[in-house]
């Protein structure tokens, strides 16, 4: 059987040509893997491509276009809003993610926590204080609060926000959740969680956590109309996408006090740029989509990619296809 030839575009802020060089004695004996930062880097290898593995690099429909022979595209990640499906499909193109693998879930619901956490006991101000020799107990003992008792209101119930609600019982959290679909009874047995429609859990929840893809329907689902909503005791939390946040009106919302605060370990662009005005705002926890890059999850991740790729080689059918 002829060997098929492998383009791997792992950009250069997720690790670059240094992360993706193991993949190319990974298909010794099923493919040539060529590896880049971007999809335009090598024009010989993106027309030669019968399968693209993409880490966060970009592959658009002129990519595709340019890949006449292209039959698989794998994302390195749960997410996939990096590929322009529609494109993909209408070649009749899978794009795989590596959803159901659930590589991911462990550390971005940690990572959830991390931030709840430390926006709920101050941690980035009592620490700054602290090292400008302020104690600052008397100001900051006003504004830190726990986590027990509080509602924390779940926008996608999928493989990670399940992680999350199951981490909330454990801080005795009472858990809502907005998604198009109801999961099964048993789960939400299991999760002690209830499905609410996504108005309603933005007017009582507490904390605000979000967890759904980035698609056509969800870009800026949090606009300023539904930021409004928010208590202004409440905090939001994104470790989906950055785009599912209007950022402009959630930086008008921090400046105005209308709600408490906000973590956030993803943007839009990514890496974000100095105009960004969250860098600036008031009551933010920042992190640089560190969410699902642990050691361990970067693991999972290739594994789960080449795995679905090596059997794809193999003449078995792709999993997570989500186009």
């Amino acid at each position: 059987m002829a060997l098929k030839n492998v383009l791997a575009v792992v950009s250069p802020h997720v690790g670059g040509r240094g992360a993706g060089a193991a993949l190319a004695g990974i298909f010794a004996d099923q493919a040539r893997v060529t590896v880049v930062e971007s999809s335009d880097e090598d024009p010989g290898a993106l027309h030669d491509a019968h399968v693209i593995i993409t880490g966060l690099g970009p592959v658009t429909s002129e990519h595709i276009g340019a890949a006449p022979d292209l039959q698989l595209i794998q994302c390195a990640s749960h997410g996939f809003d990096y590929v322009n499906v529609d494109a993909a499909r209408e070649r009749g193109i899978p794009v795989c993610s590596i959803g159901s693998s659930g590589a991911e879930k462990q550390n971005v619901a940690e990572q959830t926590f991390a931030l709840m956490l430390a926006l709920a006991k101050q941690l980035i101000p009592a620490h700054t204080a602290l090292v400008d020799a302020d104690w600052a107990l008397p100001r900051l003992q006003q504004s830190i609060t726990e986590l027990s008792g509080k509602t924390l209101g779940i926008i996608g119930l999928g493989h990670i926000g399940e992680e999350v609600a199951r981490r909330a019982a454990a801080f005795d959290m009472n858990v809502v959740y907005a998604a198009p679909r109801p999961a099964p009874p048993e789960v939400e047995q299991r999760l002690s969680a209830r499905r609410v429609e996504l108005t309603e859990l933005l007017r009582t929840a507490d904390y605000v956590s979000l967890h759904a893809p980035l698609n056509d329907a969800t870009r800026h689902l949090l606009d300023a109309e539904r930021l409004a909503l928010l208590k202004p005791t409440a905090f939001v939390i994104n470790t989906a996408r950055g785009a599912l946040i209007d950022q402009d009106a959630l930086a008008d919302a921090l400046a105005a006090g209308t709600i408490a605060g906000a973590g956030i370990d993803v943007f839009d662009p990514e890496p974000p740029t100095a105009a960004l005005r969250l860098l600036r705002a008031p009551n933010v926890v920042l992190s640089p989509h560190v969410a699902g890059v642990t050691r361990e999850t970067l693991v999972r991740i290739a594994l789960a990619a080449v795995q679905n790729v090596a059997d794809f080689l193999e003449g078995k059918p792709p999993r997570d296809v989500v186009a």
